[in-house]
């Protein structure tokens, strides 16, 4: 009997912050590993996004920070997510090929049944209700302190090896470059992503281990082909 399809989607968050963030994951999606991406629309570098390259691309709703009282306020939440929406349309002329929330705060109630109720209303695969199962451990930072181990090329081969099962694995990411102004406090690690991702040792594991990488366009063929099997 065949070992059951191991497929990954790497998908970057945080397209759009920047045009140098921009850079990072488009190169780490054509020289590296990254299958999707996120949009921020209301980012400096959405209005400048003049390629995705063969990536598919989401909405990644903003609702933290300045935003913080729509996460005590469904109805406006809907509104906002409704209107961040119509804006990916308008920036790139078709609609998400899936949807996720800056620090996944669409993951706890009361926002996840909003975000599930509106990821079915438009046919969107949801990020933590998909098919797909979401791992975010690909990340260089915690407890204020950076730790560039985590997101370096030996970490994330063991990661493939230990995390990426059968069925389907979304593994998360933040690559991109500083510049341009962009504030954040997960500036370096971006950089250290993108050389992991781009490392030809990572694209060989993959193929060694007999992984799939898919994006979310092939997400629903993928697991349609899993029940079959």
């Amino acid at each position: 009997m065949s070992a059951s399809p191991r497929y990954l989607i790497v998908n970057a968050d945080d397209l759009g912050a920047s045009a140098s963030v921009n850079r990072g994951i488009l190169e780490a999606h054509e020289h590296g590993i990254v299958t999707s991406a996120s949009l921020m629309v209301d980012m400096p570098g959405a209005g400048s996004l003049t390629s995705t390259g063969s990536m598919s691309v989401g909405l990644h709703a903003q609702l933290t920070n300045e935003d913080a009282e729509l996460l005590f306020d469904t109805g406006a939440c809907r509104e906002e997510v409704e209107r961040q929406l119509g804006r990916f349309e308008a920036l790139l002329g078709r609609p998400p090929t899936h949807l996720d929330s800056h620090h996944n705060v669409h993951l706890e109630p009361p926002l996840s049944e909003l975000f599930e109720e509106i990821a079915r209303e438009r046919g969107l695969p949801l990020r933590g209700f998909s098919p797909a199962r979401y791992y975010a451990d690909f990340y260089g930072q915690w407890d204020d302190e950076t730790h560039l181990e985590q997101v370096s090329v030996e970490t994330l081969s063991e990661m493939l090896d230990v995390e990426v099962g059968p069925g389907i694995t979304e593994l998360g990411c933040h690559p991109g470059y500083t510049g341009d102004g962009f504030e954040s406090s997960y500036l370096i690690e971006r950089e250290a992503e993108v050389r992991t991702l781009c490392d030809p040792a990572i694209r060989a594991r993959v193929q060694e281990l007999g992984i799939t990488l898919i994006d979310y366009t092939e997400l629903a063929a993928a697991a349609a082909g899993e029940r079959e099997g």
